[in-house]
């Protein structure tokens, strides 16, 4: 590909007040295919904009009257998605940095190769190119809600609405469903929705040794045992007026789980080592990614505390059954990763959202917000790519692709071709972008693509 149809004929105007490096640049700009219109008057310059479109201005920022900032209000006053590339000398780089937080695309420093000039002007358009194909955008930041309560897909409205209903309630909940789908979001909610003015308070029964669950949960008095010195309230107490969430109910030790039963009965709880009971007045909502028959089944859990926590459940579908609310769930967790990395994301690529809705994400809603939190922290572009999604986690295979293999059989080489053609789908014929994913230089893309 030559350079003229790399630059697919794009209109640039060069501003600068020096006529030397006005012709210089037209010059060199006109040989690299561009279409190069040249100007030393600011204003000028600016009347070019206003009549015709151009694709990039080129501008030196120390202009007479009219510098930095100053020269991007001009601009944009004018043409407010106008890609403006700031040419700076080395004691206005602050003066640049200014300017790119005002909207320029991006500056270079004097002085400056041609090559250096032709990459800034090559990154300016392919990052054009990408916010065009951008199809999730960054929607305006309504600031944190629960991660993965979402619901677009028929599936979550409904455990929204039960969620909602649950919530007037005092009873207890039984969450249930495979990890990382959002139980714990789901038990924030209902605590939110409900009237209930205490605290929202937590503990995994499968984090705690064995000897602290109980006192975890009921409290201790000073002098119970070695290490008890002082008085504690348990979680039972702390959480009064509030909600109780106990997230893997299934790995609570069968020794506790008649205190808890008793607890649940009677409100009232005893702290280790202590002669009388303390009244408490706590909702319980308990979650579980087991199958939680089945380990009453087999012993793990008692029939009567199942029995007394299963009187409202809730089955929260895995997100494989639930790709209507896959957008949605982009945005918020886009704007999380934002808002914990201190990062700007301008949205998500065709390509990217292409392979977001086509996985099977086997570890929910948990795994889709660490892909993209890995993403936007490596992402070198203020858009989240394909390569970003390759970088942070590894790019399934489809398993049907995995199937037709097993049942030829196929070859490695054949797998590895069918896989390749894959990506390239995936990227809509894109070999560099292909490339890149694949961990490769595309001169090897090329052989292996002629080789099949």
């Amino acid at each position: 590909m030559t350079a003229a149809e790399s630059a697919e004929r794009k209109r640039i105007l060069v501003l600068d007040d020096d006529r030397g490096i006005v012709d210089y640049l037209v010059e060199m700009l006109t040989g690299n295919g561009y279409l190069v219109t040249g100007e030393t008057n600011p204003q000028q310059a600016l009347h070019r904009l206003s009549c015709k479109d151009y694709d990039l201005l080129v501008s030196d920022i120390e202009m007479p009257g009219l510098r930095g900032l100053d020269l991007m209000a001009a601009v944009h006053a004018i043409k407010p998605e106008q890609l403006v590339l700031l040419i700076t000398a080395f004691g206005s780089i602050e003066l640049g940095v200014a300017s790119l937080q005002a909207g320029a695309c991006g500056f270079v420093t004097k002085p400056f190769s041609l090559n250096a000039l032709l990459a800034a002007i090559a990154k300016a358009f392919a990052d054009h190119s990408m916010r065009r194909n951008i199809v999730r955008l960054a929607q305006a930041d309504d600031g944190p809600a629960p991660d993965g309560l979402i619901a677009e897909s028929p599936a979550m409205k409904k455990i929204l609405h039960l969620a909602k209903r649950a919530a007037q309630t005092n009873l207890p909940v039984l969450l249930t469903g495979e990890s990382g789908v959002g139980k714990g979001a789901l038990a924030r909610f209902i605590h939110a929705q409900s009237q209930r003015s205490g605290s929202f308070l937590q503990i995994n029964c499968a984090a705690l040794p064995y000897a602290l669950v109980e006192s975890e949960l009921f409290g201790v008095n000073k002098g119970a045992y070695t290490d008890a010195r002082e008085h504690r309230p348990g979680l039972f107490v702390e959480a009064k007026g509030g909600t109780l969430f106990l997230d893997e109910i299934g790995e609570m030790p069968l020794a506790v789980q008649p205190k808890i039963l008793l607890a649940l009965e009677t409100g009232k709880v005893r702290p280790v080592g202590a002669s009388s009971e303390t009244s408490t007045d706590v909702r319980i909502i308990a979650a579980t990614n087991q199958a939680i028959e089945k380990a009453v089944q087999n012993g793990l859990m008692r029939s009567d505390l199942y029995y007394r926590l299963n009187v409202i459940r809730l089955d929260i579908p895995p997100l494989r059954e639930r790709r209507a609310d896959l957008d949605g769930l982009v945005d918020q967790l886009l704007r999380d990763a934002q808002r914990k990395l201190q990062r700007t994301v301008q949205g998500i690529s065709a390509e990217a959202m292409r392979w977001i809705r086509a996985y099977a994400w086997p570890g929910n809603v948990r795994e889709l917000a660490n892909m993209l939190e890995r993403a936007v922290a490596l992402s070198e572009h203020d858009t989240v790519m394909l390569e970003d999604l390759a970088q942070a986690t590894q790019l399934a295979v489809d398993d049907n692709l995995l199937e037709h293999a097993a049942a030829q059989p196929m070859s490695l080489a054949a797998l590895e071709s069918a896989y390749i053609r894959q990506i390239l789908t995936l990227t809509q014929g894109n070999k560099a972008q292909t490339a890149k994913i694949l961990g490769i230089d595309r001169g090897t893309l090329y052989r292996k693509l002629d080789e099949s």
